[in-house]
């Protein structure tokens, strides 16, 4: 039986980062309505019986939950869903909110993977994004999530931001290697709609560093951390050998996933539907026994193929021609072979016989590619 992922979303943070655009809400008073309404939610779809082979539960902060609300939703999904023998359990969480306890909890209840939100190693760095927690606060985090018994964790960092400096960013990246993170998430900065950070931009109050040096703090994260003995698996996905994010991969591979809670997508048979974004609409929806989903669109067949390639663009070792023609029964040249060639000439994608991947120029310029293979 084909397997499938998991994505679990919790909406609430203890305060909203300035830069950060997710559906996420400072709504603590919501929190025992939401988890009632996710673990209907979850019971909606137990007629699922597709072996789960990753969970992810991100947000938000996850980790704002008690151990007892975050014992009660896993054990919910456990009991309603098959969870794969040996499947990949991620938890997102911030430094700040995570106790011995809580983690010793997680550790108990199955999850084998965190995902730690650092961002940036200086303070003031941290202070300019609106984050709750110090340098010395996600150390003392990282000790405890290894006491724990934690062995695989993912750190999130990002590059371009107000103020940073390349030597600032190159610190970030010593800071974080010495703690020996299995895996290394670097994201560029994005300014979007709806943010503090883009009030400020417009007004004139945000001072970026240059796209030249946004580009030399990504290119020294890809020598630094390959040089370190990280293998550079993904445009901003970096992974000691073994510690790939399988569920990431996942969805990156165009494979089937689930999402469950307020805004989550899910994609599935060849059709996309996502859920009300609006935790009060999600839990209204629920409470009258209905699916939370807002929309729902069958994808024609081009633009499941596009799909299928611009996210396997994304992989460093590229997308896989055989795959495309087992998924679609054709030879992706009789698709798309002038876009190839195009991208081919321009030095932007390279192939040999069995793989199609960006150049180190296309990891540069990955839009202007993925835009070729849209319908």
């Amino acid at each position: 039986m084909k397997e499938i992922s998991l994505y679990i979303h919790i909406p609430f943070c203890a305060k909203k980062c300035y830069y950060c655009d997710f559906n996420s809400y400072v709504a603590p008073e919501l929190v025992p309505s939401y988890l009632e309404a996710l673990k209907k939610e979850i019971l909606l779809y137990r007629h699922i019986k597709q072996p789960i082979k990753t969970i992810y539960i991100g947000g938000g902060t996850p980790t704002v939950l008690t151990e007892k609300d975050l014992e009660a939703l896993i054990d919910c999904v456990a009991r309603h869903f098959h969870i794969k023998s040996g499947a990949e359990f991620t938890v997102e969480a911030n430094p700040g909110t995570l106790t011995r306890r809580k983690l010793l909890a997680l550790k108990t209840l199955g999850v084998n993977r965190l995902s730690l939100g650092l961002q940036a190693h200086q303070d003031r760095l941290l202070k300019a994004l609106g984050r709750i927690h110090s340098a010395i606060e996600f150390e003392e985090c990282l000790k405890k999530s290894r006491e724990a018994g934690f062995d695989n964790i993912n750190v999130d960092v990002i590059f371009g931001l107000p103020g940073q400096t390349v030597s600032d960013f190159i610190e970030t990246l010593e800071y974080i290697t010495a703690f020996l993170p299995e895996h290394i998430s670097c994201y560029s900065l994005t300014i979007e709609k709806g943010t503090k950070f883009y009030e400020m931009r417009e007004k004139g109050l945000l001072q970026l560093p240059s796209d030249e040096e946004e580009r030399e703090m990504y290119h020294k994260a890809v020598e630094y951390l390959t040089h370190r003995g990280f293998i550079h698996y993904e445009i901003s996905n970096f992974a000691v050998p073994g510690r790939m994010c399988r569920h990431n991969i996942s969805c990156w591979k165009y494979e089937d996933y689930l999402g469950l809670g307020a805004g989550a997508h899910s994609f599935m048979q060849g059709r996309r539907f996502y859920n009300h974004p609006s935790p009060l609409d999600y839990i209204r929806s629920i409470s009258q026994n209905m699916l939370p989903v807002e929309n729902m669109e069958y994808l024609d067949i081009m633009e499941q193929r596009a799909e299928f390639c611009f996210l396997g663009l994304r992989l460093i070792e590229g997308l896989d021609k055989q795959d495309f023609k087992r998924r679609f029964g054709k030879d992706i040249h009789e698709v798309y072979g002038a876009a190839i060639q195009k991208l081919s000439s321009t030095g932007l994608v390279e192939e040999d016989g069995e793989r199609i991947k960006l150049t180190p120029k296309g990891l540069d310029l990955a839009n202007e590619v993925f835009v070729e293979f849209l319908p």
